[in-house]
């Protein structure tokens, strides 16, 4: 299993950034997938969770702000982040589950400063 976060950066307060993470050595199509995110000094936290079939469920501080995706024949699942706070400063991680065990790619920082 192998996921690579792409992506991230450093943009202004209520910017937008779009993540992606390029996925590979299982069956993608099948897996439900998830973003996280770690500021620092804080425990990593879920984001958002994306079904095989494109259901998404986010957590309350990104709803309305934050859009999950995924394109199963490039095997990629996307964040599209919007209306960025400096709360929202993290390195943020790609995440899939596969019989017990947790995977996750190197994750990708994202900087909300003026």
């Amino acid at each position: 299993v192998q996921l690579v976060e792409s992506g991230g950066g450093l943009v202004q307060p209520g910017g937008s950034l779009r993540l992606s993470c390029a996925a590979s050595g299982f069956t993608f199509s099948s897996s439900v997938m998830k973003w996280y995110r770690q500021a620092p000094g804080k425990e990593r936290e879920l984001v958002a969770t994306i079904s095989p079939g494109g259901s998404t469920d986010y957590a309350d501080s990104v709803k309305g702000r934050f859009t999950a995706s995924r394109d199963n024949a490039r095997k990629t699942v996307y964040l599209q982040m919007s209306s960025l706070k400096p709360v929202d400063t993290a390195v943020y991680y790609c995440n899939v589950r596969k019989f017990t065990r947790d995977y996750w790619g190197q994750g990708t920082q994202v900087t909300v400063s003026s």
